[in-house]
């Protein structure tokens, strides 16, 4: 972890999902951030929504490309699961900053329309 980083709301992370359960993520994988840095700061957990190259969320209504992948997914759409918000405490599970870093501002507005839809926040 880098020193002194704390992940931000817009920020793509790094975070450990295992230990999972039944169908949840495992494993290490891409997490848009969406709690402001001062809340992960000071409670050391992260709320947001993890992130996925699988191919089948290209029709999922709830999905939002992201970008194009690196590394050993290169070339792959990188979409964001806006139906499964999670939280993680990321100090614990080693969280890191993502290649990506962040994502348009369109997409954001994107990702925030279809989860207000989800949980009817505002």
């Amino acid at each position: 972890m880098k020193e002194g980083w704390v992940p931000d709301r817009r920020e793509i992370i790094w975070i450990d999902c295992s230990p999972q359960s039944g169908r949840e993520m495992k494993d290490r994988y891409p997490f848009f951030v969406l709690s402001p840095r001062d809340f992960n700061d000071r409670t050391s957990l992260v709320i947001g929504l993890p992130m996925t190259t699988a191919e089948y969320n290209s029709d999922n209504p709830f999905a939002i490309a992201a970008g194009i992948a690196s590394g050993r997914k290169a070339g792959k759409t990188s979409f964001i699961l806006c139906h499964q918000p999670k939280s993680f405490d990321w100090r614990a599970r080693q969280a890191a900053p993502h290649p990506m870093k962040t994502v348009s501002d369109a997409a954001f507005g994107q990702v925030c329309a279809i989860l207000n839809q989800i949980i009817q926040v505002a």
